[in-house]
């Protein structure tokens, strides 16, 4: 069955950096689609960032464009989330996600989900 898995999760200051990883397994198909998503106290889930890995690009939400990237290792079956210029409205709980090939990054459109990470922007 597919996995994910997300690791990097921490306590930073404001202004750091951190990079989250999701490392994904049993899929059996190129065509998919793999989402960032994230879930503050309170708040609804947020598409942070999706990818389409068929062609490879990227959707960022308009909270952390300029500040986070998504990147992926193909070799590895990883993807990545890098987050710099980290803010304290960042902190939630981060998830990796997939599901089918699209354009969305709305968090029904993902089937499989990762158990999430804990990331704290705090002074």
């Amino acid at each position: 069955q597919l996995q994910l898995v997300e690791s990097g999760g921490g306590l930073v200051q404001p202004g750091g950096s951190l990079r989250l990883s999701c490392a994904v397994s049993g899929f059996t198909s190129d065509y998919y689609r793999i989402g960032w998503f994230r879930q503050a106290p309170g708040k609804e889930r947020e598409g942070v960032s999706c990818i389409r890995t068929s062609i490879g690009n990227t959707y960022y939400a308009d909270s952390v464009k300029g500040r986070f990237t998504f990147s992926r290792d193909n070799t590895k079956n990883t993807v990545y989330l890098q987050m710099n210029s980290l803010k304290p409205e960042d902190t939630a709980v981060y998830y990796c996600a997939a599901g089918p090939s699209s354009n969305s990054c709305w968090w029904l459109d993902f089937h499989t989900w990762g158990q999430g990470t804990q990331v704290t922007v705090s002074s």
